[in-house]
């Protein structure tokens, strides 16, 4: 069982396949066998080696309670030490929501890693979407959570809380996320779902900033749990473009 090492925190991550080097990183609440649970793994691996790398806090990887551990910058080095795991020089990253977040952070510090970008369930321009009173209180997010998607959150232990809780507050900072990619000197495809709340913004920031974007069915988890056959076409084009 592979592991990764960096700033102390081991994480946990798979192989599957044989190519140039396609990193998944998931979402919040999920974890690195959510792409084989998804059918992205089987597919992408008959013409990539696919990576799927478990978030800190998430999966096999550490779970530490100290909130100052899951910064852009610290989350994004969990991804390089992945790539220097495998001997890889560059990765074609698939981020998506909380991955798509940590994925930006790639762009941002290591930029020069990356072979092509592809930022899904996210809005590079506002992040998660606010409430009448502002930014969404963790309690009311994960009481939300656990009445809605049970089997999503299931896993989550009071010990793993504190750790899934500083992933969620980290998402609200943006810091130049769309300067970021934009940025990063490597070809860029945005991915939403048309019933995800990210779907319009990241459409139009698509557009003013001559982007490809894929537009697939399905509201925010739809989207990834349930992914239609022509997303993992579309992602295999995109690479071999890039």
């Amino acid at each position: 069982m592979p592991f990764a090492s960096h700033r102390g925190q081991k994480i946990h991550y798979m192989v599957e396949g044989e190519g140039p080097l396609v990193v998944l990183q998931h979402g919040l609440f999920m974890d690195a066998e959510s792409w084989r649970a998804n059918g992205f793994v089987a597919a992408l691996s008959k013409r990539f080696s696919v990576a799927c790398v478990d978030s800190l806090g998430h999966g096999l990887s550490d779970k530490p309670a100290d909130p100052s551990l899951y910064a852009q910058e610290q989350r994004a080095g969990d991804i390089v030490a992945v790539l220097d795991a495998l001997g890889a020089e560059k990765a074609h990253l698939v981020g998506y929501s909380m991955g798509g977040w940590m994925a930006v952070g790639v762009a941002r510090y290591h930029p020069e890693r990356l072979a092509s970008l592809t930022v899904g369930g996210w809005d590079l321009v506002n992040g998660v979407p606010k409430g009448p009173a502002g930014p969404i209180r963790f309690d009311i997010f994960w009481g939300f959570s656990q009445q809605v998607a049970p089997a999503l959150v299931g896993w989550i232990t009071p010990e793993m809380l504190p750790g899934v809780q500083a992933c969620f507050e980290v998402l609200n900072v943006l810091d130049g996320a769309a300067q970021a990619v934009l940025g990063a000197g490597v070809p860029v495809l945005l991915w939403d779902g048309t019933a995800d709340p990210y779907h319009a913004p990241s459409q139009a920031f698509a557009a003013a900033n001559g982007l490809p974007f894929l537009s697939t069915s399905g509201d925010h988890l739809q989207a990834i749990l349930s992914p239609q056959a022509e997303v993992v076409a579309r992602l295999g084009e995109f690479f071999a473009e890039a």
